[in-house]
């Protein structure tokens, strides 16, 4: 049997939808003469939240104490302890050991060579996946290395040696306070939540203004952006171990330490490790952001290159992270596969490994004494590809330029500008009333106060008319990139090559830094909105193609048989059965498209578009962090009114359908 679903039936609400959206129209068509306030909120009645944040951090920075150590000077000490491991893994892997003599920089003792790099890399894939995972790690650096970009990556592979661990050490402690006590967990809940959708470049300026410009800055920002999952997952992995796995612990008399760090966290640690792998994605995707506060290598190669429209370098830069993001996923993947697999190895069996890596890489550094080609990749071996992308775009953009200019023409006039009107001629009031009302509607009334306080905020902070072309722009580019997303993955979720060819490509394409979209369709449409929802869809395509492929691809094979034995055509098998069961999943996609398109919103600032991400970009290159973090905020909070509805909805979804609460 299954339960019905909690939210009351639709036609028992018809007349209430009714009358709001018959007080909806009245206000959009009457209320501006009526109720001049419910469509531009009174700015005597403002929030002033961006002076009391700017007056806020000034008083951290110039006043706040902790007794008698200034919060400020209490900042850079933390800033110099983060900057002595980095320095010295910046040392190991990128530029050895240095020393300035009259204005001159002479290095003492040089890094690790390239091969040195690779042969310690290839050995650790083979203890942790074997042959086939060493092969595809060398493959992956010796791709870094022939095209050029082998000090870039080191520089950002030392960021990630530092950042990840004390990622995963910060997220791992927050969540097992959040698994001991519910209150702190529902206090960091709202905290979370924020650090993840805020845009990065919110809070890029309260850093630099607290911990100062350079890459242990940048570590720090990096460190709020990857925590988070790290520390839901250990909250969630913690919650989920069998109770007769604590029974267990406390029969044989564990302590709470020992129960929670030999007993709990061990059980935990498939997911535990699936955590960190999130950290080390999430701490290469920063390299970018990172790279405008001083921390260099790859993210600074592919800026530099989009700030002189280098298509075919920022390429090659974007493919090294990419390079080196599947190199380090796949690794984490393997050690995680192994960790909860067969039996654990011995320290002694991991000895051999230990060994012959320290010994190839000192005999590859005395190697390297005498021949420079095994220290430093030599530069006659590069390879570009530069000149090729630079001559296609080229020619794209003289061939069908006429063309290129009449279809982006069209679209400005007939579709983007007429939604952009109508946002911003939408009465606040009435937007925040209605966000409340479905709010309601599909969550009750938690839900409800949730939706409407947040768009509230929002009005009274004078945000709205950029939080409606950043509604606007995020809106239409994720309803293309849905019917874009759709119909590939129908095709491809029941035809297991075509997915394999897919999944390759989204798996690149989400891992490719945003900023490398910008640089070819600046190119070929110069800026401006068009320009914007065009970079955009395309870097939130993936997410609609995955989950929808995902969700077609978990439907019972069962029911399928079933409907074809009822005579079910094949476009009702899909549009009754598979569609409609994997409705959860396509809604999932849809959130995730969503947030893809918010974050992508924030780098398209550069490209000249008018919404909040240009506030926060502007915030950012005039350090003024009040303003940078109000429409970060506001950012975040279209993030969460969207994550919370959407999700709510695929929660009724599976529900109606059965897939939950069945008894």
């Amino acid at each position: 049997m299954i339960r019905s679903s909690p939210l009351p039936a639709l036609g028992g609400t018809r007349p209430l939808w009714v009358v709001a959206l018959g007080l909806a129209v009245a206000l959009w068509l009457w209320g501006q003469a009526f109720l001049p306030f419910a469509f531009d909120y009174p700015k005597s009645a403002q929030i002033p939240a961006a002076r009391w944040i700017g007056g806020f951090i000034t008083w951290l920075v110039k006043e706040a104490a902790i007794g008698p150590i200034a919060f400020a000077d209490l900042t850079r000490a933390v800033s110099t302890l983060i900057d002595i491991p980095y320095q010295a893994a910046l040392g190991l892997l990128a530029d050895g050991v240095q020393r300035q003599e009259a204005g001159q920089t002479l290095q003492l003792v040089p890094p690790l060579s390239w091969l040195a790099v690779i042969g310690v890399m290839a050995l650790f894939a083979h203890w942790a996946g074997g042959a086939g995972l060493a092969a595809l790690v060398t493959a992956c650096f010796i791709f870094v290395a022939i095209f050029g970009h082998w000090h870039a990556t080191m520089v950002t592979l030392a960021s990630i040696v530092v950042a990840v661990p004390l990622g995963v050490a910060g997220g791992l402690g927050l969540g097992i306070l959040a698994w001991r006590n519910p209150w702190f967990e529902r206090a960091l809940r709202p905290v979370l939540d924020l650090m993840q959708t805020m845009p990065v470049f919110a809070y890029l300026v309260p850093i630099l203004i607290l911990f100062g410009f350079g890459p242990t800055a940048a570590v720090i920002a990096t460190l709020i952006y990857a925590t988070p999952p790290m520390t839901r997952i250990t909250t969630l992995a913690l919650s989920r171990v069998p109770s007769e796995t604590h029974d267990l612990a406390t029969m044989v008399g564990c302590t709470p330490r020992q129960r929670l760090w030999r007993v709990l966290v061990p059980s935990a640690r498939e997911p535990l490790l699936v955590g960190v792998n999130q950290v080390i994605m999430l701490s290469l995707n920063m390299v970018i952001i990172a790279s405008m506060i001083g921390a260099g290598g790859l993210g600074f190669e592919v800026l530099n290159a989009l700030r002189r429209l280098d298509f075919g370098t920022g390429l090659e830069a974007g493919l090294a992270i990419v390079a080196l993001a599947i190199a380090l996923d796949r690794l984490s993947q393997a050690i995680a596969h192994r960790s909860a697999g067969a039996v654990e190895t011995t320290g002694l069996a991991r000895h051999p490994y230990l060994l012959a890596a320290l010994a190839f890489a000192l005999g590859a550094g005395l190697i390297g004494l005498m021949l420079p080609a095994v220290q430093t990749y030599p530069e006659a071996a590069h390879l570009s590809t530069s000149p090729f992308w630079a001559a296609l775009v080229e020619w794209i953009n003289v061939t069908f330029f006429d063309t290129l200019e009449a279809v982006k023409n069209a679209i400005l006039t007939w579709v983007l500008m007429p939604a952009k009107r109508f946002l911003l001629g939408l009465p606040w009031l009435g937007v925040v009333a209605l966000l409340g009302l479905v709010g309601w509607r599909l969550g009750g009334l938690r839900l409800g106060l949730l939706c409407a306080g947040l768009s509230f905020l929002i009005a009274a902070t004078g945000q709205w008319e950029k939080a409606m072309i950043t509604v606007y722009l995020c809106g239409i580019s994720t309803l293309i990139a849905m019917a874009i997303g759709l119909p590939i993955a129908i095709w491809v979720a029941e035809r297991d090559r075509w997915w394999t060819v897919t999944r390759l490509v989204i798996d690149t394409l989400q891992t490719l830094p945003s900023f490398v979209y910008l640089m070819p369709i600046v190119m070929l449409f110069r800026v401006g909105d068009f320009t914007a929802m065009i970079a955009v869809v395309a870097y939130a395509v993936v997410a609609s193609v995955r989950y929808t492929a995902l969700g077609l691809q978990g439907v019972d094979p069962r029911l399928i048989e079933a409907g074809r034995a009822m005579g079910c055509t094949p476009w009702q098998i899909l549009t009754r059965i598979r569609l409609r069961l994997a409705l959860p999943e396509i809604l999932l996609g849809l959130n995730q498209t969503i947030m893809f398109a918010l974050s992508m919103l924030v780098i398209t600032a550069l490209v000249g578009t008018r919404d909040l991400g240009q506030d926060v970009y502007i915030a950012l290159t005039k350090a003024n962090p009040g303003n940078g973090l109000v429409a970060g905020l506001a950012i975040a909070f279209i993030a969460i009114i969207a994550d919370r509805l959407l999700s709510a909805a695929a929660r009724s979804a599976r529900e109606k359908l059965g897939l939950e609460g069945a008894t």
